[in-house]
């Protein structure tokens, strides 16, 4: 507490815009990209790895420079009230869900209490005349933001207009490539380093949020395509004769059907494609069912080989008749037995399993 009032006595010293960010599911992606596109025209303070809780934020304020022009930071919540009292000590001026997705269902009580949880930025947005950037391709977010006066929405399309805040998908394989427009019409082309179609909403907010703020197109441009991700997420890694998607920072419903779906429709380049999927932790009542979907959902991709880690999984994968282990070291002890060889491997699950150790 003493920590959170140090904060929010310092945060009052500033005059700068300091945008929140939360949601569901891409917000560290989502705060690396926007800070990227920021820091390469201001001085822009960031939210650093992931310290973005009752304590996190704090830090992060305190961590400030007194000679900063904007600040970007990421708030995280697993129950309800969590977003509002970040907001009480961050005092954001602008604000962004990235999305509403099925994280944290033991804590917030559902889909809706998610809504009602993240819904707390806007709230507070709403309440002290602040901006909200709002993605309309994501479900429930114009609903939510719904009465606001100062509204700047964005999202993907087709045809680029000549108007700001559309951003249109050129390519997916191997990695995205989008292209968007400047106010004169001018177009501008951005190949990223980030795979999946689920990181476009990512790009496009960050292209977004830029725009709002002045930072020049070829700016943005660049410092986008010069991000190359890292922390466990989204990250491509070639060892020997095997290519791996590691996606294994967390994992929730919402986030590993993206990332299913995902992996299903890139290439496999001649190679067998693997899913290593594992636990998603914190459902709470709603994680026997949300685990016997998603193993089904993965079934029906027909990858070459299916593998659930984790003790949820175990009822389907006995169901059903797919590979299972308890743990990622039971995993690891078969696969000193049984390598991978030429195969493109998926690996996803939330933090606690720690699925990325079959790399060491």
């Amino acid at each position: 507490e003493t920590l959170q009032q140090l904060a929010k006595i310092y945060r009052r010293q500033f005059t700068i815009p300091i945008l929140g960010i939360t949601g569901s599911n891409g917000k560290t992606t989502t705060k690396e990209l926007v800070h990227r596109v920021l820091a390469s025209h201001y001085s822009c303070g960031v939210t650093q790895g992931n310290l973005n809780n009752h304590i996190g934020v704090p830090l992060t304020l305190l961590g400030l420079e007194p000679d900063l022009d904007i600040a970007v930071v990421e708030m995280g919540a697993n129950h309800q009230g969590e977003i509002a009292e970040l907001c009480r000590i961050a005092s954001p001026t602008h604000g962004l869900i990235t999305n509403i997705g099925k994280a944290h269902l033991e804590g917030f009580g559902g889909i809706s209490g998610v809504i009602k949880g993240k819904g707390e930025l806007y709230d507070f947005l709403k309440n002290n005349e602040g901006v909200v950037f709002v993605n309309r391709d994501e479900n429930h977010l114009e609903q939510m933001s719904a009465g606001f006066r100062r509204k700047i929405m964005y999202g993907s399309c087709q045809e680029l207009p000549h108007s700001l805040y559309q951003v249109r998908l050129l390519a997916t394989q191997p990695f995205l490539k989008l292209a968007f427009s400047d106010e004169q019409g001018e177009l501008w082309t951005v190949q990223t380093h980030l795979t999946g179609e689920y990181n476009l909403a990512n790009l496009m907010t960050a292209i977004c949020v830029g725009q709002y703020f002045k930072v020049p197109e070829e700016k943005i441009a660049t410092a986008i395509a010069s991000y190359i991700p890292a922390n466990n997420r989204s990250q491509i890694s070639i060892q020997g004769s095997n290519k791996f998607l590691l996606d294994a920072y967390n994992a929730n419903p919402s986030s590993m059907r993206k990332a299913l779906e995902s992996f299903a429709s890139l290439p496999a380049e001649e190679k067998n494609k693997v899913a290593v999927i594992g636990d998603m932790l914190e459902l709470g009542e709603y994680s026997a069912e949300e685990h016997r979907d998603m193993a089904h959902f993965a079934l029906q991709a027909h990858f070459d080989q299916l593998i659930l880690v984790g003790p949820a999984f175990e009822a389907v994968a006995k169901q059903e008749g797919i590979r299972h282990f308890d743990s990622t070291d039971k995993l690891k002890a078969w696969l000193s037995e049984n390598p991978f060889e030429n195969c493109f491997v998926l690996l996803k699950a939330s933090r606690g399993i720690g699925l990325e150790c079959i790399l060491e």
